[in-house]
């Protein structure tokens, strides 16, 4: 039997200038790496796809049935204003089958129940997105984050793009997972993208740090309930970055920490900034082979592990930016590129859109 050690496939592509396209050129892009997936998951995020409900949470929510999708509508009602709700559009394709029931709710926070929780609005988010994850049976919120949704299905990415039609949805950022599962099932709700908030995150590689980051993630009330070492980067990145602040660069240096003799011979200041991050949080750091693209609110992060174990190319082109594990997968959708170039291990590529733009 074929196993491929470096499995998996990513692609991102995002606008500096906040210019809206068409989820097209990110099909169009992952498909290039059609042998990197074997058919049990694929998954996009798109960033501005939902301008006229942009202040409203966007949960993108799977149901095994409509017992589960009653019971989480009655949960729904009691904490949020439901502004609309809708199936999210698909169409029939024979390579998608199985799927659960796939619904789409822009929501806001119940002011009485907000006030009640003593909590900030996101965080009141976060708890009932868990919540619905961990207590209502058959019911996964997958996508919960404001201006954007994530798409994911069991299938080869180009065909679970033509399933969710998203190549009618435009966004200013876009990004892409093939997955080639090595330890964890292929299941809709295990596929990548994974997401938070406006967290996502696709993801090549294996976490051998994933039962230590997992424990440690879970101390902080997170649940992973998706039986994928994936799952718990995105907690990872919404506890470093909105609850304890640190920006994307701090949390590159977190995930893919230099080695000690590294960071010895750092300047004095740099030295004692990544010690301190090492020290503090040793828990996240993340280790194994991985390349990850990180999706959130005006910008998107590309990181490789610190021996660079797996492959991730960047390019530039104007004001587009476009991070893959191939470089075919960029060329395909632009051939003529400004700058091209492969970020050294542990090397983070952060991208953010201007001020005001999306």
């Amino acid at each position: 039997m074929f196993r491929n050690p470096s499995g998996c496939a990513i692609s991102g592509i995002i606008s500096k200038s906040g210019k809206r396209f068409s989820g097209e050129r990110i099909i169009k892009s992952i498909a290039v790496m059609h042998e990197r997936s074997n058919g049990l998951g694929g998954g996009f995020t798109a960033y501005g796809i939902y301008p006229e409900y942009k202040d409203f949470y966007a949960f993108h929510i799977f149901y095994d049935d409509n017992m589960a999708k009653k019971e989480c509508e009655t949960f729904l009602e009691k904490h949020f204003d439901i502004i609309n709700l809708s199936r999210i559009p698909t169409r029939k394709i024979p390579e998608i089958t199985d799927e659960p029931l796939i619904w789409r709710y822009f929501v806001s926070p119940l002011p009485t129940k907000l006030a009640a929780s003593q909590l900030d609005e996101r965080e009141y988010v976060v708890r009932c997105v868990f919540r619905i994850n961990t207590a209502i049976k058959g019911a996964y919120v997958f996508s919960s984050g404001k201006n954007m949704g994530v798409f994911k299905a069991v299938g080869f990415p180009e065909d679970v793009g033509r399933f969710y039609k998203l190549e009618e949805y435009e966004g200013y950022c876009f990004t892409a997972h093939g997955r080639y599962p090595t330890n964890t099932p292929g299941w809709w709700g295990g596929a990548h993208p994974f997401a938070l908030l406006d967290y996502s995150v696709v993801h090549n590689g294996e976490i051998s740090s994933y039962d230590a980051n997992r424990r440690a993630i879970e101390m902080y009330g997170y649940k992973c309930t998706l039986l994928t070492d994936t799952e718990v980067i995105a907690y990872m990145i919404d506890y470093l970055h909105r609850r304890i602040g640190l920006n994307f660069d701090e949390i590159c240096h977190v995930f893919a920490a230099p080695f000690w003799s590294t960071i010895e011979g750092k300047p004095k200041q740099e030295r004692e900034e990544l010690k301190f991050l090492r020290n503090v949080f040793a828990s996240q750091l993340i280790t194994g082979p991985f390349s990850i693209i990180v999706g959130f609110e005006g910008g998107m992060m590309a990181l490789n592990d610190r021996l660079k174990l797996r492959s991730m190319v960047v390019g530039e082109k104007d004001d587009m930016v476009y991070v893959a594990s191939e470089e075919a997968a960029i060329r395909v959708i632009q051939s003529d590129l400004d700058k091209v170039w492969s970020p050294m291990g542990g090397e983070g590529v952060i991208i953010n859109v201007e001020e005001g733009k999306y």
